[in-house]
């Protein structure tokens, strides 16, 4: 996947929580509409500049993976927190946080703020580059 076509996914209304969590579906067995439908509600760090929605999408993935389903299954929950804790390592030396607005540098769900972000370009600069890192960061924790 290239910035083109991340771009062109945001511009067809997908946020970058779908985009990740789509794009390796297959390795999960996960549908292309489970994986968006499950995501929709994550982008824009939920839409309040919290957690960065593609981040929430790679640790559902791990989640999907790695997670736990019976109780005590201390084994396969220390595995998740080891994976999901690698992810976040990783992607941390890439970015300087987890939160869309300090990435960002601006909370897009203030109005004022969201004004700045449109002016300065900063979702179609910024996040299909990220998108692109956290599915490599993802792809290599998996």
């Amino acid at each position: 996947m290239n910035e083109t076509e991340v771009l062109t996914l945001f511009s067809q209304g997908f946020d970058c929580s779908q985009i990740v969590l789509s794009e390796i579906r297959d390795e999960l067995n996960l549908d292309d509409v489970t994986a968006k439908k499950v995501t929709a509600c994550f982008g824009g760090g939920m839409f309040c500049a919290e957690t960065c929605g593609a981040v929430t999408a790679a640790l559902m993935a791990i989640g999907l993976k790695y997670g736990h389903y019976m109780p005590h299954a201390t084994d396969e929950k220390n595995k998740a927190i080891e994976k999901s804790m690698e992810f976040k390592s990783k992607f941390l030396q890439k970015y300087p946080s987890l939160k869309c607005k300090e990435i960002l540098g601006y909370d897009l769900s203030n109005p004022d703020e969201m004004e700045i972000i449109t002016k300065k370009n900063l979702i179609p600069n910024m996040c299909p580059k990220l998108v692109i890192v956290t599915i490599v960061v993802l792809k290599n924790t998996l």
